[in-house]
């Protein structure tokens, strides 16, 4: 089982995880209307850019945007789990030390020790209760909320759970291993075709909408301005 899990279904859920996403990725840009988006970011290129960067930095630094700092408390719930979301599957040490003996090389040098693996998991878990919290409160949350985001929150963080129980020995320890590699595949191949794909496509409609403010919406401060 081990050598199933970690050998043919890590390359199939890997390959499906980054050709899916990147796919995504080129539809997204290939999709926008070549008259009203795509003309507008080649004829100005230093403004769709400048725009794109600053729209893309502004919303991922905590309470830096008018939005983040009217809604504080889904400020602290997602940034709150999506830092250990993003930090603990590339500088585990045992996920270091699993993708080298995969590929011989590790993604990044540096590794977290496990105090601060296990810090950062169980934040990653008490950010998901926060956001499921504020879906299952507010209304205006509630009624845009569907099953299928409960379920994809919910094998979003499955993965920190089962690791968690793994490093505690929680029972067997051979059952949560082996479950903690079925939830982090599981993930990885349900990325591209669910709203899980905002791995990619926040930064692609983040960079859109830099790009629009950028060019067509008063960006471009030059006295002949823009013919739109």
């Amino acid at each position: 089982m081990y050598k199933f899990l970690t050998g043919f279904m890590f390359w199939v859920s890997i390959s499906i995880f980054f050709i899916g996403l990147s796919v995504r990725f080129i539809l997204y840009f290939k999709g926008l209307d070549w008259r009203l988006d795509r003309v507008a970011y080649k004829s100005y290129p230093f403004y769709a850019i400048k725009g794109a960067l600053k729209s893309i930095l502004k919303w991922i630094i905590p309470f830096l945007t008018h939005g983040w700092r009217k809604q504080s408390c889904m400020t602290i719930a997602f940034f709150t789990f999506h830092i250990g979301a993003v930090i603990v599957p590339f500088f585990g040490l045992a996920h270091n030390v699993f993708i080298r003996s995969k590929i011989g090389v590790s993604f990044f040098p540096v590794t977290l020790n496990q105090i601060t693996t296990d810090v950062l998991s169980w934040l990653v878990i008490i950010g998901a209760v926060m956001l499921t919290t504020r879906r299952l409160i507010l209304p205006q949350a509630k009624i845009l909320t569907k099953s299928s985001d409960y379920f994809i929150l919910f094998l979003s963080v499955a993965p920190f759970i089962t690791g968690l129980c793994a490093r505690y020995e929680v029972g067997n320890y051979l059952f949560w291993l082996y479950l903690h590699i079925i939830c982090g595949e599981a993930l990885l191949i349900a990325a591209p075709f669910t709203k899980l794909s905002h791995i990619v496509l926040f930064f692609a409609s983040r960079a859109q909408l830099g790009m629009d403010y950028g060019i067509k919406r008063g960006g471009m401060k030059s006295k002949k301005g823009i013919n739109w």
